[in-house]
């Protein structure tokens, strides 16, 4: 792995990717804050060597450089999924490529489904804390020692000062927020009403299909780390209906504005 990231740092620098400070990963219908960004530089995933390419029709597939509330981020406009048929490591090699080009800081965002019948779609939760039902670490992989620790402390995976700075910007612009548990599955299919009960038997608020690979890796390489989700479904078990993507990607959108505002003032903090 260490060579293939070489060369795909090298191949980044030399398009001008140059010391981010801050990573972000754009999820499912939270595209438009690119639009936000000073855009220095883009470039296609095909593009970039060794780099996974993206499948999913509304993910956009771009790595974007540039300066957003005066600092320096590299953007990720589409995310990988064990669901596409990549391995946990090729979902998680861009958060190793963006921590090898400078960054500090990783923020993530996600579309959920609402475990907690108390939160309601179109609303947004800070991830305080999630659970791997993904059926694997990316860290275990011959050689692992060689880029951190083994075994990597997960007592707070979500770097509680940003969750703090996050709730702080949420009251002053009154935009309602939850904070809960996420649970990530594999998918894609969606969870039965069975599966919905256990989830909340074990202590989920939201449920997904990505995140949490990039959070241990993120830890793994040290960096602080936020994730939010943009709930677009409620999941009761009880009043079940069929999903449908494009009211998902309308829930997603309904939400954007206020996901913008809080990525952008809590850029300013960091």
């Amino acid at each position: 792995m260490t060579k293939y990231l070489t060369e795909t740092v090298d191949y980044l620098k030399n398009k001008g990717f140059e010391n981010p400070e801050v990573g972000i990963i754009l999820g499912t219908g939270l595209g438009q804050l690119v639009n936000e960004l000073d855009i220095e530089k883009e470039v296609s995933y095909n593009h970039i060597p060794n780099f996974p390419t993206a499948t999913v029709e509304f993910h956009k597939g771009k790595l974007i450089y540039g300066t957003l509330e005066g600092k320096k981020v590299v953007v990720m406009q589409g995310r990988f999924h064990v669901y596409e048929g990549y391995t946990l490591q090729d979902v998680t090699y861009p958060v190793r490529v963006m921590e090898k080009l400078g960054i500090k800081s990783l923020l993530v965002s996600n579309a959920a489904g609402a475990i907690n019948l108390d939160f309601k779609k179109g609303e947004i939760m800070i991830i305080d804390d999630h659970i791997n039902l993904q059926g694997g670490s990316p860290l275990a992989f011959h050689g692992v020692e060689q880029f951190g620790e083994r075994f990597v402390d997960m007592s707070e995976p979500y770097d509680q000062k940003l969750v703090a700075e996050v709730e702080k910007i949420t009251a002053a612009n009154n935009i309602n927020i939850h904070k809960g548990v996420y649970a990530s599955v594999v998918g894609p299919q969606l969870e039965t009403r069975a599966e919905y009960r256990y989830l909340r038997t074990i202590g989920a608020d939201a449920v997904g299909m990505s995140t949490v690979p990039e959070i241990i890796v993120a830890n793994h390489l040290k960096l602080k780390v936020l994730a939010l989700s943009v709930l677009t479904d409620e999941c009761d078990p009880d009043n079940l209906k069929p999903i449908d993507i494009n009211e998902i990607i309308a829930m997603a959108a309904k939400a954007e504005p206020h996901m913008i505002t809080i990525f952008k003032e809590l850029i300013k903090q960091l």
